[in-house]
């Protein structure tokens, strides 16, 4: 059983979604360079990225993009507070699966920043089963905005 750091409450007060669209549940590791999260809102009916074919595996990229905001939020100095920022590229995705939502149990979301300034951050990010095979693997640049 992993400890938790943050519930779904506590990650929502933290990133830029609400509601349903905000899809984690908990933060489980951070540290300066990544950040671990859980979600089971890939088994949500109401998921707002559900389509008529179900979870696609490419949605992970925004489980991801919240991974890396909530990062982004929890790491920002006191003095110079994180304002936010915009997905600007995806690179090398591998998709291992078709859809989340067949994927039993929890999912897990991890992001780890390999590079950045303070005008943008460059993270690899996996989402995994429950048992830590990858479903879903990739490199993103986020663009953050100045104070």
């Amino acid at each position: 059983m992993m400890a938790t750091l943050l519930n779904a409450a506590d990650i929502a007060a933290r990133v830029p979604h609400s509601g349903s669209m905000c899809l984690l549940h908990a933060l489980h590791e951070l540290s300066d360079t990544h950040v671990l999260c859980s979600t089971t809102s890939h088994h949500a009916a109401d998921n707002p990225l559900r389509s008529a074919s179900g979870l696609l595996a490419c949605t992970a990229i925004e489980y991801a993009a919240q991974a890396m905001a909530l990062h982004g939020a929890m790491t920002a100095a006191a003095a110079a507070p994180a304002h936010g920022g915009r997905l600007a590229s995806v690179r090398g995705v591998e998709l291992h699966t078709l859809r989340l939502d067949t994927v039993d149990g929890p999912l897990f979301v991890r992001a780890e920043r390999r590079a950045g300034d303070a005008g943008q951050a460059m993270y690899q990010f996996t989402l995994s089963d429950e048992r830590q095979r990858p479903l879903v693997q990739g490199r993103a640049t986020v663009l953050l905005r100045p104070p």
